[in-house]
């Protein structure tokens, strides 16, 4: 039985990584079972309706990862706006830790394809995003900002986050996540003097 999961494993977690380099669509499973050296019945043991559904389950790894993430720095911070920066920061040195290289921004390597690919697919990459907004925005309502403020601020948080990682995988340069988070803290300084 643990060979069952190691091999449903190593099957996510090389699917993710293509996926996150290539797209989905420059991703093909003969690749994924070649690289992750797992028998072709297993990926279709483990995902009998094939690319779709192991792309949806790399969605719902990515959601989980990147929430903890999100978890575990608003579980140490004093203020939300200390979370967020850490979090933000964080990206900058991971994405020069990796060269740049399978660190695209979720919503560039999965939303405008999904859309276009299948309703699932659009469905999955909507439930990652908004889950992370939901965090963000319970942790704001958490330390007194009104709900309807918090749910646009956490909008705005993971809008800039993926930009900010969009352009910096383009210009291949951490400098556009780095201002980002100096500008979270310019939004969070000034959170009053938005309506």
């Amino acid at each position: 039985m643990r060979e069952k999961t190691n091999s449903r494993d190593t099957i996510v977690e090389t699917a993710a990584e293509l996926f996150a380099k290539q797209g989905y669509h420059g991703t093909g499973l003969n690749q994924i079972i070649k690289e992750s050296r797992c028998p072709k019945g297993s990926l279709y043991y483990y995902f009998p309706e094939g690319k779709e559904e192991l792309a949806v389950e790399c969605m719902h790894r990515i959601r989980r990862e990147v929430a903890d993430k999100w978890e575990e720095l608003f579980a140490k911070a004093e203020q939300p706006a200390d979370a967020i920066e850490s979090f933000i920061e964080g990206m900058a040195k991971e994405a020069e830790a990796s060269g740049f290289d399978c660190f695209i921004p979720f919503s560039f390597w999965m939303a405008p394809e999904a859309s276009s690919v299948s309703g699932k697919l659009r469905q999955a990459c909507q439930q990652v995003l908004d889950s992370w907004q939901r965090i963000v925005s319970g942790h704001l309502q958490a330390s007194g900002v009104a709900r309807s403020k918090a749910d646009e601020i956490a909008m705005v948080v993971i809008s800039l986050t993926e930009g900010a990682l969009l352009l910096a995988q383009t210009n291949r340069d951490s400098q556009p996540i780095r201002n980002a988070a100096k500008y979270v803290r310019l939004l969070f300084n000034n959170i009053n003097n938005f309506d």
